[in-house]
């Protein structure tokens, strides 16, 4: 899988691909990275990238120009994939949505970066829009690391193990239930007795109802668009039923 980054500073991305995870995809030859000066494109002097805006308002504003041409340069008119503006106006990045590009050959990321861009690049030349979050930052390069490393990593061979992904936190709609390694008692606490033992089947319910209570502990929205089971739903009502006798239990004791 290939992905062009277009940015003003593409110097930003080098240092986190040289490392770990993704750099032995790089080198094995699972994903290919380029990354794309927007200012090569800039015709202005001094290859300025950015104008004021019509109408007034703070800030600078990126140039249509150049991000046009720098993105039908290397993708060719029309753009030969998916072309991903990274802005925090866009659709909510998710896990589905990473899996939803991870099924493309090929990505152009568009990194914004000033107060904002020239509306024309979002209406004319992006085929998304995505957000990570309801934050500001300034500029689209993390967004840009966040997308890549996400989609990066589904693909296959990547992580080596490609059964690594199936139980991520959203990968099934629910949050990956806790996770413990060696020694089996550290400073008292104790790894579940469950995990030591060699029951497949009693671990896979344990780690289904751990990551059914930590939704609903932490992400009870989830909950409504899950793919739960009459077994799920009767856990959790138990589950809840419990903890609100317990509750009781520990006000009247007050």
């Amino acid at each position: 899988m290939r992905f062009d980054i277009f940015s003003l500073f593409p110097e930003v991305f080098q240092p986190y691909l040289e490392i770990s995870i993704l750099k032995r995809a790089i080198q094995n030859n699972l994903i290919e990275v380029h990354t794309h000066n927007i200012r090569d494109w800039a015709l202005a002097r001094h290859h300025a990238s950015d104008d004021t805006p019509y109408g007034g308002g703070g800030g600078m504003i990126m140039k249509p120009e150049p991000v046009f041409a720098a993105v039908e340069s290397v993708l060719g008119q029309p753009p030969c994939c998916p072309v991903i503006l990274l802005c925090p106006q866009g659709q909510p990045f998710t896990q589905q949505t990473a899996f939803e590009l991870a099924g493309y050959d090929r990505l152009g990321l568009i990194c914004g970066r000033y107060e904002s861009f020239d509306e024309r690049i979002r209406e004319h030349l992006a085929t998304h829009v995505i957000s990570i979050g309801d934050f500001i930052l300034t500029g689209g390069e993390l967004p840009a690391l966040m997308v890549l490393d996400a989609v990066a990593r589904l693909k296959p061979g990547v992580l080596g193990d490609n059964e690594a992904t199936s139980d991520d936190s959203f990968s099934n709609g629910l949050l990956e239930y806790p996770q413990y390694t060696r020694p089996p008692e550290f400073r008292g606490w104790s790894v579940p007795e469950v995990l030591l033992q060699g029951n497949h089947a009693q671990q896979a319910r344990w780690k289904r109802e751990q990551s059914l209570i930590r939704t609903l502990l932490w992400r009870p929205d989830l909950l409504l668009k899950a793919d739960l089971t009459d077994k799920d739903r009767k856990f959790l009502e138990e589950y809840v039923a419990q903890r609100i006798a317990k509750k009781m239990e520990e006000t009247d004791t007050d």
